[in-house]
């Protein structure tokens, strides 16, 4: 059984315990309860749908994924949006770090 976007309820549960804070920026879901584009959004690291695995399925703030939208993540970590809040690839999650990792390789 999946949820609406397709996610597994296992990967879904997996992620919600993972990422209690953006995988990009770092804010705390918990704290931002009131703020909509604070709030948590379901974020594909490489932006195909048909990846629901939990190495690619993450949470970020509706902020990040709306300034990420649909460009690829290496290409993103070099906006003006990244470089405004600090965000770069070294301090994002770990899960998105594996990611940047293996295109390295």
């Amino acid at each position: 059984m999946s949820n609406r976007w397709g996610i597994p309820k296992e990967v879904e549960e997996f992620v919600k315990k993972r990422d209690a804070n953006c995988i990009y920026c770092g804010i705390d879901f918990a704290v931002n309860k009131t703020s909509n584009k604070l709030s948590s959004s379901w974020e594909h690291i490489i932006n195909d749908v048909r990846l629901n695995g939990s190495d690619n399925i993450a949470l970020c703030c509706r902020s990040c994924n709306a300034s990420k939208g649909t460009k690829k993540l290496e290409d993103w970590l070099q906006s003006n949006y990244c470089s405004n809040k600090s965000i770069n690839r070294n301090n994002v999650a770990l899960v998105a770090r594996k990611y940047l990792e293996k295109l390295s390789n």
